[in-house]
């Protein structure tokens, strides 16, 4: 098995924040604050979320770009959940030429002059055997939240959120990794969760579920415990065929050998690979931003940390894991 680190972040569109959180002015180079942060992690796989692709707000930088370059991925996607600008107060402003729904790019897009965007990227060191992605149709009510910089409650609209998934190839074999960002209305975004978990049913397992999510304590796992179960339980016709087919089978004619099977090590549900509060990131309070697993045994997993970053109101969330 290999040792890898892997990370999820939010960004916040690599706003640089003082020590109290306030927000500070990027410098002439934009992207070099989170060049800084995200070298710091030195991880193999990288979740991003609220990333910026040729936004005046972020100094024209192609962010996921900039942090493939900063951690030395050798592959990366950037799944934009909406082309457009920001406006205060009302969410977006669409971009009239730009794309409709989603658009995904990637290392041959670099440079290519598309217009602003913003949404989900998801970096990796390791050989990606397959890519997908998809997005999340905002709710159709916001919230009152805290923004940088605000004093107080603003009235935030939900916006379209995205996720990319990769079947990357680990030391064991193939595994799947997903970077998501979900709504922050409740109910909403744990509609989105179990929607992922139907999404990747396909691939195959192990899976690491990376983000975002909007959501606290045990209710992430529960989310995809539950849309596991729902799966597993859907085909019982599909059972009750098989299991009589075994019955009408004819006898062998000699004795069935038995075989030996190695022991394995005993494998959990959906579990936390790493419990500690990521927000604000002057002061964690609360965790949002989660590492989830299954099919991964919890001897595999290493240790986990939250640090401190020279962007974002997020703390990156980073775990080592054997694979």
């Amino acid at each position: 098995m290999s040792q890898l680190r892997i990370a999820t972040f939010n960004l916040l569109h690599g706003q640089p924040l003082a020590p109290d959180g306030a927000p500070r002015p990027y410098p002439a180079d934009a992207g070099a604050p989170l060049a800084e942060a995200v070298a710091a992690l030195d991880v193999d796989v990288l979740a991003l979320q609220e990333v910026d692709r040729h936004q005046a707000r972020s100094g024209g930088t192609d962010q996921a770009a900039v942090a493939a370059a900063a951690m030395g991925a050798g592959d990366w996607r950037f799944a934009a959940a909406l082309h457009g600008r920001p406006a205060p107060v009302a969410g977006w402003v669409p971009e009239p030429s730009g794309p409709n729904g989603l658009r995904v790019y990637g290392p041959g897009e670099v440079g290519d002059g598309a217009p602003p965007s913003y949404g989900t990227a998801l970096l990796t060191r390791l050989p990606v055997r397959h890519w997908r992605a998809r997005r999340f149709a905002p709710a159709p009510f916001g919230l009152p939240l805290r923004v940088a910089g605000r004093r107080g409650l603003t009235p935030v609209p939900d916006e379209p959120r995205a996720a990319l998934a990769a079947v990357l190839e680990g030391g064991r074999g193939p595994f799947t990794v997903v970077a998501a960002h979900l709504s922050f209305v409740p109910g909403w975004n744990m509609a989105q969760l179990a929607g992922i978990r139907r999404w990747i049913a396909d691939l195959p397992q192990p899976y690491l579920v990376l983000g975002d999510f909007n959501l606290i304590g045990a209710v992430p796992r529960t989310v995809l415990g539950g849309a596991t179960a729902l799966e597993r339980t859907a085909p019982r016709a599909r059972v009750r065929e098989l299991r009589a087919a075994r019955r009408v089978r004819p006898a062998l004619a000699e004795p069935r050998r038995r075989r030996v099977r190695e022991p394995r090590a005993r494998l959990q549900g959906w579990y936390d690979l790493a419990r500690t509060p990521t927000y604000p990131s002057h002061r964690p309070a609360v965790q949002f931003d989660h590492v989830l697993a299954v099919g991964v045994p919890r001897a595999a997993v290493g240790p986990a940390a939250a640090p401190r970053a020279v962007v974002s109101d997020h703390r990156p969330l980073v775990v080592r894991v054997s694979l």
